[in-house]
């Protein structure tokens, strides 16, 4: 079977994935990357891993994300339609994750989301992402500006750090929010300066912050944060998206410091002084993640951030590994 008709296989197979079968689906991406991806493969032969004898997710090997900052990480070769990057300080080296499909990586958005919150199309979107604006790639920005495209409101949009029209749609008594259920995006640094600056009731509007202060402010733990949006806001719970240049899928945080993915994404820990190793769920480790809508660069990420992962599947984030950059297998130097 040539490449065209292995990817057309897996990419009818991850479109619309309902999460059962992910094992099965996962191997058979494995064996797909394995074949066609020259530098997972070339990193596979490295560790003397026997493709043949990978018969569980618990055998795949995670390739370090560290590689999406120096390398054009494709399966196959084709020509990208988006470049997605990370946001990162002065000098410092950033990921970039090609793009080959971009319509697909909306509707994936779209299908993550509507599992926990419904349909997309019928919320107002409000997007407070000056950081993620200031600069090209945003795969957040994309996300974000599909679904107010889908919302097809007058009021949704994106908006920067001038407050003032955004604050009157939230205080407004005439506005949609009353009668339409409200999604309020923001990055951590403005959602916290919004709340200092117009404290206002926003019980009935879902407050999803995307973490980050990007320089902007001291950094803080997610609980903190939390508590001091809540109060300011006075509602109940602050929820959380959990998402990464070099990740196609989302996953998503009702208030309660647990994330549940998206159905083509599943989360597991390794060892912290072995990164070859898996460990069992509920102990602290680092993540490593399937990223299934990543079937055309990798979906077997090992990243830079400590959390848990509990038997239901949810996962905790913990914070950064400490040295991450130099952190994993430097085979590949």
């Amino acid at each position: 079977m040539s490449y065209e008709q292995q990817r057309e296989l897996i990419f009818q197979r991850v479109q619309d994935f309902p999460g059962d079968g992910f094992g099965a689906l996962a191997l058979d991406v494995f064996r797909f990357q394995a074949a066609h991806n020259e530098l997972y493969a070339r990193y596979i032969s490295l560790l003397n891993v026997d493709i043949q004898r990978v018969t569980a997710t618990s055998d795949i090997p995670f390739l370090p994300i560290s590689f999406f900052k120096n390398y054009a990480v494709k399966t196959g070769h084709w020509q990208e339609q988006a470049v997605f990057t990370s946001s990162g300080t002065t000098g410092e080296t950033t990921s970039r994750h090609y793009v080959r499909d971009l319509d697909f990586y909306k509707k994936n958005t779209v299908h993550g989301f509507r599992q926990f919150y419904g349909d997309p199309a019928k919320y107002l979107v409000l997007a407070l992402l000056p950081s993620y604006l200031e600069r090209t790639g945003s795969s957040l920005v994309v996300m974000a500006g599909h679904f107010i495209q889908l919302s097809r409101h007058p009021q949704s949009g994106f908006f920067l750090q001038n407050f003032d029209p955004l604050i009157q749609i939230l205080r407004n008594p005439k506005s949609e929010i009353r009668n339409r259920k409200t999604l309020l995006l923001g990055v951590s640094f403005a959602l916290l300066d919004l709340a200092e600056r117009y404290p206002v009731d926003l019980q009935h509007v879902i407050i999803m912050e995307t973490g980050g202060m990007k320089g902007r402010r001291r950094e803080m733990t997610r609980t903190e944060l939390h508590e001091s949006l809540k109060t300011a806001f006075h509602t109940p719970a602050i929820h959380s998206e959990y998402g990464m240049t070099e990740l196609l899928s989302q996953a998503y945080s009702a208030g309660e410091g647990k994330f549940s993915p998206a159905p083509t994404l599943r989360a597991f820990t390794r060892e912290i002084t072995d990164p070859l190793t898996l460990q069992a769920t509920g102990k602290t480790g680092i993540l490593n993640l399937i990223d299934l809508a990543n079937f055309d660069t990798c979906s077997f990420i090992a990243t830079d951030d400590l959390g848990r992962v509990w038997p239901d599947g949810s996962f905790e984030v913990l914070g950064r590994a400490d040295n991450s950059d130099v952190r994993g297998c430097n085979l590949m130097v």
